[in-house]
């Protein structure tokens, strides 16, 4: 069997501890593989007194422990811990994220845990506390040895999956981002990914257009033609099973989700969007192209609602499920 897998807290004034009790407690359910906490061993304790859990907390040395402990308990590994203080996000909490993480990331890229399921954090607070990356994905290719421009994201749900090209940028941006190569680059490293951890021989890539109608022949813009087009025979030449510029309005259609694996959206919202719409609550951040194996809960700290019992445990379950299951793929290659 693979090694257990690390959890890291996420801001602990957040809903992800929350979750990782939660979750802990669905895992005969769920049908989860074990895993472990990264630091914040009274404030889980805390999260699962305040949603009513039974979750016994044992802290563990070393994460070969975790397996003999995590039928009865909730392994939790090292000292490192704080104050439960949902809703009050400050720079104490921001450092046990920050700690968290790095642990977590330094342990999977070792090979003692079998892959890192990450919190979510507030982005700002942890700046302020000397975190120098854009997001926790960029921070996990950087601990991996991976540049960031090949650590895709990619969004994954039991209905849908999708991948946006570029990600945190202002929308009137976007055009100009979109180059072939780029296009070309992340689809070779969606299907590589699709292929060693989901199991899918020969995946299938929709790739959405830019413009309303794909641009409607140089009417609402030349991108799709002049850009995606080129790319999408290139990708094809080589063997890929790629189709598109599709319409973005009809791609996410129940009627066209059949006739492919992912879909290469153009940026942001496009992606995010009809994930969100369609699995919310199941909703996975997986990062492809990389050595190791990344997810996390496709949604925020939701600070409004930490500590009232409100926050849905299931995508933080689905994200500690996906995991387990690339791990297995992995482990039997």
């Amino acid at each position: 069997m693979p090694p257990p897998l690390a959890l890291s807290l996420g801001d602990p004034a957040g809903i992800g501890p929350e979750l990782i009790v939660a979750s802990w407690a669905q895992r005969n359910a769920a049908a989860l593989p074990p895993f472990f906490a990264v630091g914040g061993a009274s404030l889980l304790a805390s999260a699962a007194a305040a949603r009513g859990l039974d979750v016994p907390i044992e802290r563990i040395d070393s994460p070969t422990q975790a397996a003999d402990i995590f039928p009865y308990a909730l392994p939790v590994l090292g000292e490192i811990d704080a104050a439960w203080t949902p809703g009050k996000p400050d720079r104490d909490g921001a450092r046990l994220a920050l700690a968290s993480l790095r642990t977590a990331a330094e342990l999977t890229v070792s090979g003692d845990a079998a892959a890192i399921v990450t919190g979510p954090i507030a982005k700002a607070l942890l700046a302020e506390v000397g975190f120098d990356y854009p997001g926790q994905t960029e921070f996990v290719a950087a601990a991996s040895g991976v540049v960031a421009d090949d650590a895709v994201m990619m969004l994954a749900g039991p209905q849908l999956r999708t991948i946006p090209l570029t990600v945190h940028v202002a929308l009137s941006q976007v055009p100009a981002l979109i180059t072939g190569d780029l296009i070309r680059r992340r689809a070779r490293i969606a299907a590589a990914a699709l292929q060693r951890d989901f199991g899918l021989a020969n995946p299938r890539i929709a790739i959405a257009a830019l413009n309303p109608h794909a641009g409607e022949q140089g009417r609402m813009g030349h991108e799709d033609s002049d850009v995606i087009v080129p790319a999408i025979a290139a990708l094809v030449a080589e063997g890929f099973a790629v189709t598109g510029p599709h319409p973005a309005d009809a791609l996410f259609a129940p009627h066209a989700r059949g006739d492919y694996d992912v879909a290469l959206c153009m940026y942001h919202d496009q992606a995010l969007i009809p994930i969100k719409a369609l699995d919310f609550d199941a909703g996975v951040n997986v990062t492809l192209g990389l050595p190791i194996i990344r997810t996390s809960p496709d949604h925020g700290t939701a600070f409004a609602i930490a500590g009232t019992g409100k926050a849905d445990p299931g995508a933080t379950i689905a994200a500690i499920r996906m995991a387990g299951e690339c791990a297995a793929r992995r482990a039997n290659l």
